[in-house]
Formats: structure tokens, C-alpha cells, sequence
């Protein structure tokens, strides 16, 4: 298998959002690897938040971001700026574009947007809110002087578990939208941030990796949820994708302003965009560092029965 490091052991990635859920796990995944990791904390962060930080194996630098000379100097020297950051446009345009200029001032020759998501390049522009902030910090990371470097997963397979609605599992049934046979991709939290840490190391990374850890239709996760319970799970038609859009254009109406950057309607935009089969990921990369333990959807939902 080729090294594609660009440092090996001892190389300082810079991270963003390492206090988060997936930014933790991508720390212990880049600390697995030998790395040197400086997690930008702001003025305030909790002990236990830093502690948590430490443990993973990262130095918690506390970081000024309305300050761009500090802001630079917390970069300078690294292999790589990686954003974890999650949320509306202060943090992923505003905040993350602040981040961006700071690596560039540093000379740092890459950086990692917080994207993360279904392949928000082929899909359509109004469609998805949180998709268009990616959309939108692209264009000014493509037209920045240092090498870009996105990783998109689709859906976060531990949604599975319960927290989107698509198995239900007091009713024995697979909620869908559109076709029963579309394929869909998910990938668990830890399989990203194995991967993104490969891809924050390697020096001739592709401006997007396309992965998935798993590939799977609604038919397919019907049969899974039969095999693994027992008990027979039928198929759930909520309707099509048009029935799909004027449910979240109502939802939207009805729901109060919020800064929160995953709202239900927002749920089901991005559920439309995966059963319409616009955000699908295509071809996968899954194979770039060699990495074959890929977690399945039946590990995953094996974990609710």
C-alpha cells in the first residue's frame, strides 16, 4: 500500500471543533496515528471540555478567532487546518472563513472544510439549507491559495439507532420516501474520523473523498431489521419526493426561528436529498489507505435489538 503521509509521526494537524462529538473522534484518530494535535479552544471552554481534549491526545491551544495574527500564529507550522466546526453561516461561513485566512497567512499547504456530508456538489441549490452553506464555503475555498481537501460520508449511520425515522421499531416497519430500492449511504461516526484522519496526513489527498460505510436501500434495511429481530419489518411509503417537499415547506412554516443547525425540517431536506438519489456518492473512495473494517448497517442496527 503507497504511504501517502505528508509527515508521519510527529506532524501537527490544527483542528477546529475538536471539543464536538465527531471533532473528539477525529482527534483520537489522528493521535492513533502518531500526530501532533492542536485543538483551537475559545476563551471559556470548559476544564472538563480541554480534559477531554488532552485525553484524546491533543494540546488545547485557546484561540482568539477575532484576532487574525493569533489566529494565524495557532496555525503556523502545520501540515493541515482541519474544521470540525458544526452549524449556521457565523460558524461555517463566517467563523471557518476566518479559519481558512488564518491558514493561508501560515503558510499551511491544506486545509479540511467541515463538510461531512451527502455529496452536496451534485445537488440542487435552495434545496437544502445546510447543504448551500457548503456550497457556498466551497467557492471561497477553491479561489484561496492552498489545497482543499473535503471528506463526504452521506447519512451518520448512527441515526440508524433511532434518532431519524426510518426504522420504526414499534411499528416493525421501514419508513421511506420515493423508491423502496434507492440506494442510500451511511457511514458511522468513527469510520469518518478514521478516514479523515488519513486523509489530514496525506499530502496528494483529491479535493473530495467519497465514502461510505455502508450502501443500503430501504428494502435492504427491511430485510436486515426481519433478519436480526425475528420479526417481519414491512415497508413504510410516506409518498414520493414531491409529497417529501411540500411537507417540508409546511414543517419550515410552522417551525419557530431557531440557530439550532438541525431543525426537523432540516432533517427531512436532507432525507430528500438521499432518497432523490441526487446525494448520492459516487465513486467511493473507500479503498484509498486500505482501511477494510468498514462498519455495516447490521453491526449498527444489531446494536438495537
Amino acid at each position: 500500500m503507497v504511504d501517502h503521509n505528508a509527515g508521519g509521526a510527529g506532524a501537527i494537524v490544527v483542528l477546529a471543533g475538536a471539543t464536538g462529538d465527531l471533532g473528539g473522534r477525529i482527534t483520537a484518530a489522528l493521535g492513533r496515528r502518531g500526530a501532533q494535535v492542536r485543538a483551537l479552544v475559545r476563551a471559556g471552554t470548559s476544564e472538563a471540555k480541554r480534559a477531554t481534549s488532552r485525553a484524546a491526545g491533543a494540546r488545547p491551544i485557546e484561540a482568539n478567532f477575532e484576532s487574525p495574527a493569533a489566529l494565524a500564529s495557532a496555525c503556523a507550522g502545520a501540515v493541515c487546518v482541519v474544521s470540525a466546526l458544526n452549524g449556521l453561516a457565523p460558524t461555517m461561513l463566517d467563523l471557518q472563513g476566518r479559519l481558512l485566512d488564518a491558514a493561508v497567512a501560515a503558510q499551511v499547504p491544506r486545509f479540511m472544510p467541515s463538510d461531512f456530508s451527502l455529496d452536496f456538489t451534485k445537488t440542487r441549490p435552495g434545496d437544502n439549507r445546510n447543504m448551500d452553506l457548503r456550497r457556498a464555503f466551497q467557492a471561497k475555498i477553491d479561489a484561496a491559495p492552498i489545497q482543499a481537501t473535503s471528506v463526504l460520508n452521506g447519512a451518520f449511520a448512527d441515526l440508524l439507532t433511532g434518532e431519524a425515522p426510518i426504522v420504526l421499531h414499534k411499528l416493525h416497519r421501514i419508513l421511506y420516501w420515493g423508491n423502496a430500492d434507492q440506494p442510500l449511504d451511511f457511514t458511522t461516526k468513527d469510520d469518518i474520523a478514521d478516514y479523515a484522519a488519513d486523509v489530514a496526513l496525506d499530502a496528494h489527498a483529491p479535493r473530495f473523498s467519497r465514502i461510505a460505510g455502508d450502501v443500503v436501500s430501504a428494502r435492504d434495511l427491511a430485510a436486515t431489521m426481519t433478519r436480526l429481530s425475528g420479526t417481519r419489518y414491512k415497508l413504510l411509503r410516506a409518498g414520493g419526493i414531491g409529497r417529501l417537499s411540500l411537507v417540508i415547506k409546511i414543517a419550515r412554516a410552522l417551525s419557530p426561528k431557531t440557530d439550532e443547525p438541525f431543525p426537523a425540517w432540516q432533517g427531512m431536506q436532507y432525507m430528500r436529498d438521499m432518497s432523490s438519489g441526487r446525494g448520492k456518492l459516487s465513486p467511493l473512495d473507500n479503498a484509498r489507505y486500505g482501511k477494510t473494517d468498514w462498519t455495516s448497517a447490521d453491526a449498527v442496527l444489531g446494536t438495537t435489538i
